[in-house]
């Protein structure tokens, strides 16, 4: 299988190094770590794009929930590979939005995993989902150089 994504369509970028823990018994990256990969990477971009609200990621009255997250393996990383994890909001629907995530092995030069994963904002006091801001709409937008416009 080869990768539908380019690294060249992402403009952030974090940088992972496979430890020791994550091998398994045949010496290769083990395919759930690839889920924490995605999750630091979401968690930087976050950051980069100016998302995390001024008193910290819990501060703002809402919740964050990972709904689905997909992973294709396409090749193999080995213990201490340099992995760049690519990362882009791809939509933003009503009260949830899309990742697309890219993982390039800098060690053998090759693309090993690509995935997406969808998070929904949720009103804590009601458990139902909640609308996103505008201003979470512009922030993703003015970060990804380019307007992403609320589908239904």
């Amino acid at each position: 299988m080869k990768s539908t994504l380019n690294k060249n369509d992402f403009n952030h970028k974090c940088v992972v190094k496979v430890r020791f823990h994550e091998v398994d018994m045949l010496g290769v990256c083990n395919n759930a770590v690839y889920v924490t990969y995605f999750e630091t990477a979401r968690l930087e971009y976050l950051k980069a794009a100016g998302l995390i609200p001024e008193k910290g990621i819990f501060s703002d009255g809402f919740d964050f929930y990972m709904v689905r997250n997909e992973i294709n393996y396409l090749a193999h990383s080995r213990y201490d590979d340099e992995l760049e994890v690519y990362t882009r909001i791809s939509y933003i629907k009503k009260s949830s939005y899309g990742f697309d995530h890219l993982v390039y092995n800098n060690t053998s030069a090759v693309i090993v995993a690509e995935g997406k994963g969808v998070v929904v904002q949720v009103d804590p006091k009601t458990g139902k989902s909640h609308p996103l801001s505008e201003i979470f709409r512009e922030k993703v937008s003015k970060f990804e150089n380019k307007k992403l416009e609320a589908e239904d």
